[in-house]
């Protein structure tokens, strides 16, 4: 449903440049927001939440693997958005990004833009943000969650009108464990301050530099759903709080559920598959298989008697029988010879072969 109390041509800015190489190998071959997650590419969910909050036009910021991202969703059609790429010759951070995508932009220089990061699924109520740094008459309005570990992140301390008081980027001893959730309101005459062309960081020099000289910077706080999914464990669980209904997206191609089959999946009636999992387009499960919260790419085969927990399993990768799988990411025609023991993080390059019983952490194979 759009929100009608929105400007009626809200334009959005879309960070995609990063490389990805917390998930590699999942991104070697494939930018991170284009992952599969919940059968669709990571960006449809974020696309598909800007159009329901009245996003009509969304400005791509690209670098890695840029040609792909049009490959992937064109002109924005399918999702009744208008969608423009612009590419970053050479990395230039998250204020450059945005400046450079900024010259796509058709807004005045008082108009709200939506600033959002390609590896954050989130819940909260962007139209309320943007409701908020109108009203508040903000130059900068920031998306603020709650964490228990907050020196990993952000660290953005407010007064109780909501103004900013301070913004602390991945400090050891944070103030508050409420953080920086990536989702941003500019005023569109502040992203035109950024100088251009040059490496600039949001996080380091456009939010201290903008507070200090008394702009107003306002943050938008709330608990509902977070999760930067930048890590293959985050990654997964993304992905299974999608399919389980934890996280609701109108890009979901299917109803919430244990797990989400899509097409021509073979799923054997004495297998298995619960926690969100994901059984991609012609893969096969076989008999005795357990595969909880976990994503099966399309085209892979996970034999009889297979456990899957927690993991990925790429494109047409294999999986014989016997081997278990915890908190592991199998690369994309990978092939696991039987009764291997793969957990705690292993990740399996795209191609590799491991024979039977190569790695274990029990005697008994």
């Amino acid at each position: 449903m759009t929100d009608s109390s929105l400007p009626a041509a809200l334009e959005a800015i879309l960070l995609v440049g990063g490389q990805g190489t917390r998930l590699r190998p999942l991104t070697l071959f494939t930018p991170k927001p284009l992952l599969p997650t919940a059968g669709v590419p990571f960006l449809a969910h974020q696309l598909a939440r800007a159009r329901a909050f009245g996003v009509r036009r969304i400005v791509f910021a690209t670098s890695y693997k840029a040609a792909m991202f049009a490959d992937a969703f064109g002109d924005g059609s399918a999702f009744d958005l208008e969608i423009e790429y612009v590419t970053e010759d050479t990395p230039l951070g998250t204020g450059g990004a945005i400046r450079n995508a900024a010259r796509a932009l058709t807004c005045p220089p008082d108009a709200p833009v939506l600033v959002l990061n390609g590896d954050i699924l989130s819940g909260h109520d962007i139209g309320a943000q943007v409701r908020q740094h109108l009203s508040g008459d903000a130059a900068l309005t920031l998306h603020l969650t709650e964490v228990e570990d907050a020196s990993r992140f952000g660290c953005v301390p407010i007064d109780e009108d909501g103004r900013v008081l301070a913004f602390l980027e991945k400090t050891p001893n944070p103030v508050t464990n409420r953080i920086n959730a990536g989702c941003y309101v500019f005023r569109r005459s502040v992203i035109d301050q950024i100088p251009d062309g040059q490496v600039v960081s949001v996080e380091r020099e456009t939010f201290p530099t903008l507070i200090e000289s008394g702009g107003r910077v306002l943050g938008y706080a709330d608990s509902s759903y977070w999760l930067d999914v930048g890590t293959p464990a985050a990654f997964v669980q993304g992905s299974c709080d999608l399919v389980l209904g934890a996280l609701q997206s109108p890009a979901l191609p299917g109803p919430p559920g244990e797990s989400l089959l899509l097409p021509d999946a073979v799923v054997s009636p004495e297998a298995k598959v619960t926690g969100g999992t994901v059984v991609g387009a012609r893969a096969i499960v076989g008999s005795g298989a357990l595969v909880r919260g976990s994503v099966i790419a399309d085209d892979a085969t996970i034999a009889p008697g297979v456990t899957v927990v927690n993991s990925v399993v790429g494109r047409h990768a294999t999986i014989a029988g016997g081997t278990i799988l915890r908190d592991a990411v199998i690369g994309d025609t990978a092939v696991i010879g039987p009764n291997n023991e793969l957990t705690s993080g292993a990740r399996i390059w795209p191609g590799v072969t491991l024979p039977e019983s190569a790695i274990r952490f029990t005697g008994d194979a």
